[in-house]
């Protein structure tokens, strides 16, 4: 009986030992060295200036068990992962959304005790998208991306003319575009905290543009098409208030003529043929090309595009596409369908 009781509490003591090692293997372990917190101490930030995702390396005594870096502007946090930090070191990465220019960033150990290191985020103005590309004065253009919030200036390439900051959030900037006489088009140089970018976009200033069609037909601007009604219609538009709307039969034109034989009589230096264009229910196919106001001018160079449906597409060819004298430019689908044409024109 002795033997069964003596067998029977050391088979229990043998249980609560593998059940107590179970339990103890079955903890959560992250890997990181078991560093007890400590008192921090800075030694070194390197580098001390850089963008988001760039990879920083905090030295110094006493940084065991971080629970938390926080960049001071908008208290962003940083993502900490303890298999990086080490009593004597701790590596990160600048957040993405980091606020740009000169701030602190706040490493707190698991004990509440906190080191404040200066630190400068490198946050350059990005522009990812614009509203529009052709402006007159007074309009409003939207410029989508980000770090834009703490955005001072923007003025044209290689000017001193500003644009007017309406409203800035981090990722939208509403300018009021300026008169600007001397531009015909240029880039846009916008400058927050961190420095001065340029967009990739060029902004065309439809006041010093030859306009086929804008909000009506041109000045001295004539629709000699053919199997295509076109007249301004309210209901779409790109810019300001009316488009040009052509509902075509099979290989139907719109064909704007200019009032002489050379159109280039009437707007020199052309750098490029542009317009906005929105295909309606359906993509058409359109042909572009040149001739005189009879068919007797010299002709030369043509080429196609594709519209696509239900949205506004911005098209931009070179003027040196068409050869010769030539006085109108017309506009043929491939097949029957309707599309909108805005900001119809030359520009230099």
């Amino acid at each position: 009986m002795k033997k069964i009781i003596h067998s029977n509490i050391y088979l229990l003591s043998l249980l609560v030992f593998m059940l107590s090692f179970a339990i103890t293997a079955c903890e959560d372990k992250d890997g990181s060295p078991e560093i007890e917190p400590g008192t921090p101490v800075f030694e070194s930030i390197t580098p001390d200036i850089a963008g988001g995702g760039e990879m920083v390396v905090l030295k110094g005594s006493g940084l065991g068990d971080m629970r938390s870096i926080v960049f001071e502007k908008l208290s962003v946090p940083a993502s900490l992962v303890p298999t990086l930090n080490t009593e004597n070191a701790i590596i990160f990465r600048v957040p993405a959304d980091a606020e740009g220019g000169a701030q602190k960033i706040t490493f707190t150990n698991s004990e509440g005790k906190i080191l404040a290191v200066d630190f400068n985020v490198l946050a350059f103005p990005q522009i990812t998208a614009a509203s529009n590309c052709n402006f007159i004065e007074g309009m409003q253009i939207t410029l989508t991306g980000t770090n834009l919030n703490d955005v001072s200036k923007v003025v044209f390439t290689g000017t001193t003319i500003e644009a007017t900051i309406v409203s800035k959030v981090k990722k939208q900037l509403v300018i009021s575009m300026p008169a600007a006489p001397s531009v015909n088009r240029a880039t846009l140089d916008i400058t927050n905290v961190t420095g001065t970018i340029t967009t990739t976009t060029e902004f065309v200033n439809i006041a010093n543009a030859f306009p086929m069609f804008t909000d009506n037909f041109g000045p001295g601007i004539e629709n000699w098409g053919w199997s295509c009604a076109a007249s301004a219609n309210g209901d779409e538009f790109r810019t300001g208030t009316k488009s040009l709307k052509a509902a075509y039969d099979a290989w139907g034109a719109v064909s704007l003529y200019v009032g002489n034989d050379n159109l280039y009589g009437n707007f020199t230096d052309a750098a490029f043929l542009t317009f906005w264009a929105k295909g309606s229910g359906a993509s058409l196919t359109i042909n572009i090309g040149v001739d005189g106001p009879s068919s007797t001018g010299t002709l030369g160079g043509s080429t196609s595009v594709t519209i696509p449906a239900d949205v506004w597409t911005y098209f931009r060819i070179p003027a040196s596409t068409f050869t010769g004298q030539f006085g109108r430019v017309f506009f043929q689908a491939t097949a029957a369908g309707t599309v909108f044409f805005d900001d119809l024109m030359f520009i230099k």
